[in-house]
């Protein structure tokens, strides 16, 4: 499961897409909002992304979780569109035989989606909003 939604994101939906016998082992991210950032009360985050770019990543980022561990399944969702406090914008599950192969996967699989994919971010905050992460927006024009 590669998707990327503009509802909220069913975290035991994902979950359940991983699951397989041959797991002994099933690790999970979930990246929600949260109050405060960098001193600022937050509000709320909006993502923005180039879907086909992104979701091209996302299957690349699995196929190399694939490739680098001995994993069972990986299932990555990310959320656009406006994302209340305490909800989740991002959940990746990984299942393995053992543990920390889940884990490592489910590590870089969310470090090197938040490196690459092409997804943006902008804070809303008390006083104002800013795009923020390793890419300063969406391309303008």
């Amino acid at each position: 499961m590669i998707e990327i939604v503009d509802t909220e994101v069913d975290v035991a939906r994902v979950v359940a897409a991983v699951a397989d016998p041959a797991s002994g082992a099933t690790v999970t991210f979930v990246g929600t909002t949260r109050a405060h950032n960098a001193g600022r009360r937050v509000r709320r985050l909006e993502y923005e992304a180039y879907e086909p770019m992104a979701l091209a990543e996302m299957r690349k980022i699995a196929a190399t979780c694939y490739e680098r561990w001995p994993i069972v399944r990986i299932a990555i969702v990310h959320r656009l569109g406006v994302v209340a406090l305490g909800e989740a914008s991002v959940v990746i599950a990984v299942s393995a035989a053992h543990r920390a192969d889940a884990f490592a996967a489910c590590h870089y699989a969310i470090d090197r989606l938040k490196e690459v994919v092409p997804i943006w971010k902008k804070e809303h905050f008390e006083g104002g909003e800013v795009w923020i992460g390793a890419q300063s927006g969406p391309p303008q024009g």
